[in-house]
């Protein structure tokens, strides 16, 4: 077993892996600090890992794909981590999270809407202003505000950093010939934010306390839907929405 610590939402954990390539997996992330929880891999770990994934390419309905086991590896370590991390008040996001001027914008969509195009096209318009937090799976943490953090699982072109930044909005996007962006409530976002959480079905306790988490970051966070084509209008229209937005007026109601 290779044992290190790494920090992700300001928590220590403690991992015993089999591969010391999940230790490369997570450098930028590694800590000397004393561990608020440990997780350790066993074998039949990343066999569950191994038929999940053949289970989903199945109903994607394409051929299945080989993966070698320290690759899902530490698919099993984000899967462990993120289990736990409910009880921290955390959660797992499936999204983009940009970085403009220290505010975090967080764009959600289906696989192959065009999100992470999205993203990097704010990165070219925005320049040394901007920079991506993590291009598709943060970590959400719920308080007062909702804090997004950078991890090392990052999408296929490892665009992230090991930072925070207070979420200013969530943006559900979808292709559209003409860019329109609105603000939408609670129910209207539930089904698809949802969508986009990871659910530890298998802990009842992580599963309820991640229902509760996921009401309150519904009520915290000014929720959008965007019909975009892939243009620096686009982004624009996105941003100077989004940007406008007074947080403290909807953490008390007011907006």
């Amino acid at each position: 077993m290779y044992d290190f610590k790494i920090k992700l939402a300001e928590k220590i954990i403690n991992i015993s892996a089999l591969y010391l390539e999940t230790r490369y997996f997570c450098q930028d992330y590694l800590s000397n600090e004393t561990a608020d929880f440990s997780i350790k891999i066993e074998k039949t770990d990343i066999d569950s890992e191994r038929i999940k994934s053949a289970q989903e390419d199945e109903k994607q309905g394409i051929s299945t794909r080989h993966f070698s086991d320290a690759y899902l590896e530490t698919l099993a370590v984000y899967r462990k981590i993120a289990t736990i991390m409910p009880r921290y008040d955390v959660l797992l996001f499936h999204g983009s999270v940009i970085a403009v001027d220290e505010k975090g914008y967080l764009f959600t969509a289906p696989s192959g809407t065009g999100k992470s195009t999205h993203t990097r096209l704010w990165m070219e318009k925005f320049k040394e202003h901007a920079y991506m937090v993590n291009d598709d799976k943060p970590l959400l943490k719920i308080g007062e505000t909702v804090i997004a953090y950078g991890t090392p699982w990052d999408g296929k072109h490892h665009l992230s950093k090991n930072t925070s930044v207070p979420l200013q909005g969530i943006c559900i996007l979808h292709q559209a010939k003409e860019n329109h962006i609105e603000r939408i409530d609670e129910s209207e976002a539930l089904v698809a934010i949802m969508q986009q959480i990871y659910h530890p079905i298998d802990d009842s306790q992580a599963y309820l306390q991640t229902l509760k988490l996921t009401d309150k970051l519904l009520k915290s966070v000014p929720l959008y839907k965007m019909g975009c084509n892939i243009s620096q209008e686009a982004v624009e229209l996105a941003y100077k929405t989004m940007k406008s937005i007074d947080l403290n007026k909807i953490r008390k109601g007011k907006n």
